[in-house]
């Protein structure tokens, strides 16, 4: 399905329409009749804000705002809107809508339009009856206040979540180790930003312990990938660096899950790569200003022949030892490696992405992410005013050093387990003895992966993360 988004001064034709109002009186000028007036007036006493007026096969939609009513839950409560919409124009076979912004406050308006343009994905890429196939779906905006540029950048961050929604709903069957490298290698050169991937031969010479010990029980080898977006007009002189967890799918080892469920949605395990990748895609097709670089580690979590088992003392990257207690605590292993390695890169600040602990979905659900780390409080605060805009809310867990303390180990530096209680946060801990600069952990477990729709999200892969680390690197430059 292809997404376009434009910018319209003429009312194209045969198109549903969305007007977006404060004074209802305004209709007039676009031929609404005073009986439709009359009953717009009547639904806005019962308290709606969004209105349908229908008279046989012509439908309009009326989007009221109140006065001083802009706030971070009016853009979501927009988004959702547009979800609805683009719901009501699937069954009836609609192909594109116009908006019409009749306030001239720019953020309603492209909060309005990405919630329908977000809603429009989906995946159907193994069904076999075509008439399910999604259409290419187009969204006209009349608005006085924005232009082709700024619905040009808000498609192409669309486009991004698509992709990285489509990664976490492909099957391992399809999407392996290789198969990841070769997708990250295409996007790159679409998107201009460079890659670098290393090879299990290259990985035993840097001796990632991690990567390495996760990967034993598996028959496919694991890959190390090294993005990198550096513009000649980039305004930051030392790098972000975006870390993703990619566990293409998470058997749990040796400690096989075996709750009933567990496994089902496994192969979302890789949403953290996903997500920088998505963000990279982001990034570059809209030519931010900023040096950003992506490591994202890979490979699946089998109980082969070879498996690391419950006990085994590996070696990390950066020398220190890990006591395994639990094979399906992968995750922690594997970005261990990656934190240590972006130290290389003497980083301004390094933020990793996870699906690391079912600790953060019992915390938080679906509804926000887990952070933490060392970074500076401005950096958090940063963090979290960008997903508060976009509705990707990250939480900021305490770090104290008393959580340490349950992850220290008797026969190794530290065990990749902690008790029962504060499984994130004791992840988070064991993150923090492979980094020494201003970093962010993001478990983003609950959000990642929903398991009935949600609005614009949908249903599976809702690629949470894109949107949030494309504002805040935008706002921090």
């Amino acid at each position: 399905m292809q997404l376009t988004i434009k910018h319209t001064a003429e009312r194209p034709q045969n198109v549903r329409n969305i007007f977006l109002v404060k004074d209802v009186n305004v209709l007039k000028d676009f031929g609404f009749s005073k009986e439709a007036l009359a009953f717009v007036e009547a639904k806005l006493e019962s308290k709606e804000k969004l209105i349908t007026i229908q008279n046989y096969h012509i439908v309009y939609y009326v989007r009221v705002v109140s006065e001083g009513e802009l706030t971070n839950n009016l853009y979501e409560a927009l988004r959702k809107d547009g979800a609805q919409i683009y719901n009501s124009l699937k069954t009836d076979k609609q192909t594109g809508v116009c908006i019409y912004d009749v306030i001239g406050e720019k953020q309603l308006t492209l909060a309005l339009t990405e919630g329908l343009a977000l809603a429009s994905y989906q995946f159907t890429k193994y069904k076999t009856d075509k008439k399910e196939e999604p259409n290419d779906f187009t969204v006209w905006v009349a608005s006085a206040v924005l232009n082709k540029g700024e619905l040009d950048e808000l498609r192409q961050l669309c486009n991004a979540v698509f992709v990285t929604r489509n990664l976490v709903n492909e099957p391992v069957s399809t999407l392996n180790v290789e198969e990841l490298s070769e997708t990250i290698s295409e996007l790159g050169a679409i998107h201009g930003f460079d890659v670098e991937i290393f090879d299990k031969a290259k990985l035993e010479i840097l001796k990632f312990g991690g990567l390495l010990g996760v990967n034993k029980g598996s028959i496919d080898p694991p890959a190390f990938h090294v993005l990198e977006w550096k513009p000649e007009e980039a305004k930051n002189s030392k790098p972000i660096v975006l870390v993703g967890k990619g566990v293409v799918y998470d058997t749990g080892g040796i400690n096989l899950k075996t709750p009933p469920g567990s496994l089902d949605d496994m192969k979302s395990d890789m949403g953290g790569a996903a997500s920088v990748l998505g963000a990279f895609v982001a990034i570059a097709s809209n030519k931010l200003a900023v040096h950003v670089i992506g490591l994202i580690p890979a490979t699946d979590n089998r109980p082969g022949g070879n498996a690391i088992v419950p006990g085994d003392v590996l070696t990390m990257h950066n020398g220190k030892t890990v006591e395994v207690l639990n094979t399906d605590a992968e995750g922690r292993l594997i970005l261990a490696d990656a934190l240590s390695y972006a130290e290389k890169y003497e980083p301004e600040l390094v933020i990793d992405l996870a699906t690391l602990t079912g600790s953060a979905v019992m915390a938080l659900g679906q509804y926000g992410t887990v952070g933490m780390g060392t970074a500076p409080d401005k950096d958090f605060q940063a963090l979290e005013a960008a997903g508060n805009l976009v509705y990707e809310r990250v939480v900021r867990f305490p770090f104290w050093e008393e959580y340490g303390e349950l992850i220290k180990s008797e026969v190794a530096d530290i065990k990749n387990l902690g008790g029962r209680e504060a499984g994130a946060i004791t992840a988070g801990k064991f993150l923090s003895h492979f980094v020494n600069y201003p970093w962010i952990h993001l478990d983003i477990a609950g959000p990642a992966f929903v398991k009935k729709e949600d609005s614009y999200r949908g249903n599976g892969a809702s690629g949470v993360g894109v949107r949030l680390l494309y504002e805040f690197l935008k706002n921090r430059y």
